[in-house]
Parts: structure tokens; sequence; C-alpha cells
């Protein structure tokens, strides 16, 4: 058995461009400035993702360009459009392809999916704020058992504005 560990996030705060569809939406300042001290306090706890999975959209991608030179050595990503706007289903079929010498994942997307998904890995119901990671643990052989036993930890959570 290896410990698995799974953040989930909530990509940074987001403007609201006229003109713009949602999918193709920047970050604002607040959400530009939140991601590296997220990833920065993630680094710090030791929660260094190997492998990081994002929905494609716009404010995505950015929220992980800004985080990125915190960790080292840096996590391979792949951006996937099933992840817009979905929820624990489509995560749960990516990571169980992530190979099983991977002990740590970030995934990076979208409410109202993100809350669902948060809430049903905690148990409980989970507020997912623009820029939270929640951090979930577990100890499993596989990502595939540790999805299918669904007895995922939550060890905490990091909020932007509790680091400002």
């Amino acid at each position: 058995m290896l410990p698995r560990r799974l953040i989930v996030m909530r990509h940074a705060k987001s403007a609201w461009p006229q003109g713009l569809d949602d999918r193709s939406r920047p970050l604002n300042g607040r959400g530009r400035a939140a991601a590296p001290r997220v990833a920065a306090e993630l680094n710090s706890r030791g929660w260094t993702p190997e492998i990081v999975v994002s929905s494609d959209a716009q404010r995505t991608m950015e929220t992980w360009e800004l985080m990125k030179d915190h960790f080292s050595p840096t996590p391979q990503v792949v951006f996937d459009p099933s992840l817009y706007l979905s929820g624990y289903t489509e995560v749960v079929s990516l990571a169980i392809q992530m190979p099983d010498t991977c002990q740590s994942a970030l995934f990076l997307g979208h409410n109202p999916g993100w809350e669902l998904l948060a809430s049903q890995l905690a148990g409980d119901s989970l507020e997912m704020a623009t820029g939270v990671a929640v951090l979930f643990q577990t100890e499993s052989d596989s990502w595939k058992s540790a999805f299918a036993a669904k007895e995922w930890e939550l060890v905490s959570a990091v909020r932007p504005r509790e680091l400002e």
C-alpha cells in the first residue's frame, strides 16, 4: 500500500469580460495574485503534485501557469477538455488511468462540479470558493482501488483569503 495524495483545486478568481465565452475567461488581478500564493503554501506543506490534470479553460490554464514555478520538479501537466464543467465521474475516469507509481496528483477545475467532488470525497459539504485547494489522502495499491474504496481523509484546505 502506498499513500495517495489528491489535491482538488478550483481555478483562481476570474474576470467576466464582455464578448468572451465562458471557456475563454481569463483570471482577474486577485486571481493572478492568489494562484502563486496557494502554490507556495502547498509546496511549504510538502504537497507537491507529480501530475496535474486540468480543465483546458483559459482560467484553469492561467492558474496552473502561475503555480508551476513553485514546485520542483515541475509536475507533468495534462489539459483535458473533459474537465470543463465536470465533476466526480470525470475525475475518477482520469485518475484511475494515472500510473500507480504516482502518489500525488492535483486536479484543477470548476464549480459546481468541484464542490460536489470535494464534498463526495470528504463525506460532508465543502465550499470551493475560487482558488481553494482541498487536500485528501488515502492508502492504496492503485488509484483505481483508492477511488473504489472511497476512504479519502480530508487533511486540510488552502484558502487564498487566509494567505493574504
